[in-house]
């Protein structure tokens, strides 16, 4: 792992640092986690984007997914 140097404001740490000890974990634990969240975030954030572009460049035709249908149904 690597050391790095953050600057916080002092409330932002304060609330840190109650969320690690009531999860019983520490401070760069509880960051890392936080850090890693954001980042999966960001990446479905892009991924959503990119599917909804396809669809405005290609929008779904009337009858396309018609063959389709019957399988969505679930049998009584």
């Amino acid at each position: 792992m690597k050391t790095v140097q953050m600057t916080l404001d002092e409330e932002l740490v304060r609330q840190v640092d109650e969320a690690a000890e009531r999860l019983g974990t520490t401070r760069s634990a509880f960051a890392r986690s936080a850090l890693r969240r954001a980042l999966e975030a960001i990446r479905i954030e892009a991924m959503e984007t990119e599917h909804r572009r396809g669809y405005e460049q290609n929008p779904v035709r009337p009858g396309e997914f018609e063959d389709w249908e019957a399988e969505q149904v679930w049998p009584d």
